[in-house]
């Protein structure tokens, strides 16, 4: 029995709606199921939603209410657009300049109420309500959702919206029985994946919970809860995608890995899935990536005009060592795109090593690592260097033997771009000496660092002037009354943000071009802190200093900014 399961029936215990005899027949009939102890009792008819419901608010000390006989006005309404309302199961029953006062069933979901914050950009106060009374209330006042349920979404998908296909055959009796009658669970799984790719979500995430079997997709760097397949579909539909990326359906103790390709209204979109077991069950995540997608040049990165002159200096230098770090999911090999297709000249011959490529670039050779036959990132980049070409890029450097033959490359007349997994600029130094590669010829090769994170734009749609908080601007390191032609923006929430106030994203950066001292520093093997010092002087600006230059500009929030950076070290 889960915690919160357990709190919840002793309040209902104190309120003398169960007896302790009904609770242990609950609860052993529960254990033997599988069922919520809570669900079993309203299974039995011992309880009604409506009492769970008064139980959850007396737990969390919020007002209980009865949605029907309250007089929502219309502005009230209108303050929580229609999609955020379906999305979170809310109903907004007052609302002024700083807060709003929601309706919902479950108080515990903080992560619902903690999105649902950052979309409305308000205090959101908590009463609570029954769930059905919530689902009327919905229809009443904002009409049926468009995605009103899973069962809806497989009846409106048309045959040749998705055609899926693994890199083998997969006959149906490979499903083991898993899946019966194949077909809804097919569709089922593919409207997933539609309904993902034309929300521009960048993950599918499907994660075995102790009640329930949650779907998120993860759009702009955020998780968003959809409408869930219903629990019992849970090993039917992991089946269905583990069997879909070749994985196998048997082993349910390990991680697993697999793709799968998919075509979507014309389009090729790539999927990497993994596969963790969890104490619930196997989750999956599924990233979307479309090959034909990328169109990006550097000035559609978030490069301000001045670090964007000094970057496109440095990418069309005849040699040395570029990296871009950051930690996973902030952009580098888009940025790494980027570069490569601003340089693609025809008098230059550029080879790229990736592991998976992950998006296809016209005029440039593009290597896909296979480890079965031995074709690893070392032994790939040994083999292009036989090729004769002018750049190199490196997916990652990950091991000693990989980053020896990247730095020996640039300092052999190659330009070498890559990545590394770190925190900030400087430290990719630190990095590549714990990898073992020498101090003095990370020196000799190097010729910028550059970190990054991703930052959500406002939305065009439904921007505004805004007037963020005092203390995000001094937490920027900015001074509210000294700020030169300010103009503050914020995303009211609307249908083409999906009521977020934000829609795309754009890069921070901090670029450490690497002079003759620094350079001296790095053989010397000084600390971090004396290196970022250095980095600073020679006119590096953080990744926070960056983002309140963008904050100002109106291109994101403050708290944008502050949610995706780390205080600079002095």
């Amino acid at each position: 029995m889960s915690a919160r399961d357990d709190y919840l029936l002793e309040t209902l215990t104190e309120m003398g709606v169960v007896t302790d005899e009904e609770r242990a027949l609950a609860e052993d009939e529960a254990m033997s199921s599988g069922e919520g102890v809570v669900d079993t009792l309203i299974t039995k008819g011992v309880l009604m939603t409506i009492q769970v419901s008064q139980a959850k608010a007396a737990q969390f000390g919020a007002e209980f209410v009865e949605i029907a006989e309250q007089t929502i006005e219309d502005d009230v309404i209108s303050s929580v657009p229609r999609s955020v309302a379906h999305q979170y199961k809310v109903v907004p029953l007052y609302h002024d300049d700083l807060s709003v006062t929601v309706a919902m069933s479950d108080p515990s979901d903080l992560d619902a109420i903690d999105a649902l914050g950052q979309a409305l950009n308000k205090e959101v106060k908590i009463s609570v309500a029954d769930e059905d009374e919530i689902e009327d209330a919905l229809k009443q006042y904002y009409g049926a959702a468009k995605d009103d349920s899973v069962s809806k979404l497989i009846q409106d998908i048309t045959e040749g919206d998705v055609q899926i296909s693994t890199l083998g055959e997969v006959s149906v009796e490979d499903d083991g029985g898993a899946v019966d009658a194949d077909t809804p669970i097919i569709k089922l799984v593919n409207t997933m994946i539609v309904e993902a790719f034309r929300m521009g979500a960048s993950d599918i995430h499907l994660e075995p919970l102790a009640a329930r079997f949650r779907m998120r997709y993860r759009i702009d760097g955020v998780c968003h809860e959809q409408k869930s397949p219903p629990r019992r579909l849970q090993a039917a539909v992991i089946s269905r995608l583990k069997i879909m990326s070749e994985m196998d359906i048997a082993e349910k103790r390990v991680p697993q890995d697999g793709r799968i390709q998919a075509n979507v209204g014309g389009k090729s979109i790539d999927l990497r899935v993994s596969c963790l077991p969890t104490t619930h069950g196997e989750s999956i995540v599924m990233r979307l990536l479309d090959k034909e997608g990328l169109k990006l040049g550097l000035g559609q990165l978030g490069f301000l005009t001045d670090d964007q002159q000094t970057f496109e200096k440095l990418i069309q230098l005849p040699d040395g060592i570029l990296l871009v770090t950051g930690p996973t999911g902030s952009g580098k090999t888009t940025t790494l795109y980027s570069c490569l297709n601003y340089i693609n000249k025809p008098d230059r011959k550029i080879i790229t090593v990736e592991d998976p490529v992950e998006y296809l670039l016209e005029g440039i050779n593009q290597v896909q690592v296979n480890t079965a036959v031995d074709l690893t990132f070392a032994n790939a980049l040994r083999a292009m260097l036989r090729q004769a070409p002018n750049v190199v890029m490196l997916g990652e450097i990950r091991d000693y033997e990989t980053a020896s033959i990247a730095i020996n490359a640039s300092l052999t007349g190659h330009l070498v771009f890559s990545t590394l997994h770190t925190n900030d600029a400087p430290s990719a130094v630190t990095r590549l000496t714990d990898i073992g590669v020498k101090p003095f010829l990370i020196a000799s090769a190097t010729r910028c660092l550059m970190a990054q994170r991703l930052v959500r734009k406002i939305c065009q749609k439904c921007e505004a002037p805004a007037t963020p908080d005092n203390s995000d601007l001094l937490a920027l390191g900015l001074d509210p009354n000294q700020i030169k032609d300010p103009n503050f923006m914020a995303g009211k929430g609307c249908d083409k943000c999906n009521g977020t106030g934000h829609k795309g994203r754009f890069g921070l950066f901090e670029v450490f071009v690497v002079d003759d001292e620094s350079r001296k520093m790095i053989v010397n093997q000084v600390t971090n802190t004396e290196l970022r010092k250095r980095a600073r002087e020679v006119g590096m600006r953080t990744l926070r200093e960056d983002g309140a230059r963008k904050a100002v500009a109106g291109m994101t929030t403050a708290n944008e900014v502050l949610r995706v950076t780390v205080g600079d070290e002095d």
